[in-house]
């Protein structure tokens, strides 16, 4: 029986391993060259003339918050200097968003060519790309509220629906 088992976890690995040799040739060969310098700083004029940056800015908060959170469960009696503490680390690590938006900017020219950012900055340089920038997030806002309502009433509909199912099968619920 062990030697069963020794032998199908053996079999196991060697597939695992053989996959790994496979796969990874494969993916390397598919992977996409680095963007150019030219191409890197394109990517970061569309990253920060969207504000970037201020979406990211919110995560060192909550990294320091959840992270003062987690000491205060245990020692909540050093509540005044986890607060001191949490607002020196929430300056000491601001300046990271810069990774942020520099992996960011990495991302956008991975994804498009040269030609292409030069074409999206000149768009959100337009008066309609600008327009774009400070009305899209209202208008997600709205859908993601609206999309809120409707999953709720989407909700109550599949409940009504799945008692009648069950009421159906002489389930009373």
């Amino acid at each position: 029986m062990i030697a069963r088992l020794s032998t199908r976890y053996l079999m196991v690995a060697l597939i695992a391993l053989f996959m790994i040799g496979v796969v990874r040739p494969a993916a390397a060969q598919t992977a996409p060259s680095p963007p150019s310098p030219a191409s890197l700083l394109l990517a970061k004029q569309i990253v920060e003339v969207k504000g970037v940056r201020n979406i990211f800015i919110p995560l060192v908060r909550g990294v320091v918050e959840k992270t003062k959170n987690m000491f205060m469960q245990t020692n909540f009696m050093w509540a005044k200097d986890l607060d001191q503490v949490a607002a020196i680390e929430e300056k000491k690590y601001a300046p990271r968003v810069d990774e942020l938006v520099d992996a960011t900017a990495r991302i956008y020219a991975t994804h498009f060519t040269e030609q292409e950012l030069k074409q999206l900055l000149a768009f959100y340089q337009s008066p309609v790309g600008k327009k774009a920038l400070v009305e899209e997030p209202k208008v997600l806002d709205e859908a993601m509220s609206y999309a809120g309502t409707w999953g709720d009433n989407l909700s109550q509909e599949v409940i009504a629906s799945m008692r009648q199912e069950m009421k159906k099968r002489g389930h009373d619920m």
